[in-house]
């Protein structure tokens, strides 16, 4: 009886340890003892007494200036070996296609190579949309919503030499520029008949944990569709891609 007692209350402990952990994950910076205290719900002899076993297994540190506490390299290593083991692409597609059988909508998955986007997975809607892209498609970067995402999205050491190339000459540089801040300020790019005649399409980022967009997803629906519907589905797309972006220890950039 005594040693299950035992086992119980080791385990109370664990998960109490974990929770502080958690606390410490959460917040954005180094935290005094207080705050951790209040946030895992303990006393601050009883935070102190988690902190310091934290310490001791290098999964929280503390500075010796301040005294506020923060996350361990165990900690972080802990992290980074977990994010190693997330496959984005899967975890994209799994979501797209939960979004395709709630909306009906098309979907089209793009990464960013070294010419420009690239079309890397179809998820077909009801009805299908008949169009001449296909997976390994290359798509424009300044007249496609898809390629919008990009320009908004990744630094432009990555994106300077495709703009150059797909510059015209009546588009100057304060326009590419200007495209750049409209897209990243509302966080997706829709166009009509840009590229293709009587297809709109709405591109939504999904970002990797330096904040950067790692694929898009860009909704196609034709004319027939109804426009009210399209703004639902735009919404609900939105969502679907900021869960992936967390689940796959993605940081959404602030703008």
């Amino acid at each position: 009886m005594a040693e299950a007692g035992e086992r119980r209350s080791g385990i109370q402990s664990v998960g109490i340890g974990l929770r502080v952990l958690d606390v410490l994950a959460s917040l954005s910076g180094s935290a005094g003892l207080g705050a951790i205290a209040a946030a895992s719900e303990l006393s601050s002899s009883q935070a102190h007494r988690y902190l310091a076993s934290l310490i001791a297994a290098g999964m929280a540190q503390q500075d010796p200036v301040s005294g506020r506490y923060e996350l361990g390299p165990g900690a972080l290593k802990l992290g980074l070996a977990a994010l190693s083991r997330i496959d984005a692409f899967r975890e994209s597609v799994v979501g797209l296609i939960a979004f395709m059988e709630e909306t009906g909508r098309t979907v089209q998955m793009a990464a960013l190579g070294p010419t420009g986007p690239i079309v890397v997975r179809w998820i077909m809607g009801t009805p299908a949309i008949s169009t001449s892209l296909m997976v390994g498609s290359p798509l424009p970067l300044l007249t496609s919503a898809t390629g919008h995402v990009f320009l908004a999205f990744r630094s432009p050491n990555t994106t300077r030499e495709i703009v150059e190339r797909e510059t015209l000459a009546y588009l100057k540089p304060s326009d590419v520029e200007a495209l750049r801040q409209r897209v990243r300020k509302q966080g997706f790019s829709s166009v009509r008949g840009d590229l293709i005649p009587g297809l709109r399409a709405t591109a939504v980022p999904i970002f990797d944990l330096q904040g950067e967009v790692v694929f898009t997803a860009t909704m196609l629906a034709t004319d027939v569709f109804d426009p009210a519907y399209d703004d639902q589905a735009r919404e609900r797309l939105i969502e679907v891609c900021n869960e992936v972006t967390r689940a796959t220890g993605g940081i959404r950039p602030t703008v």
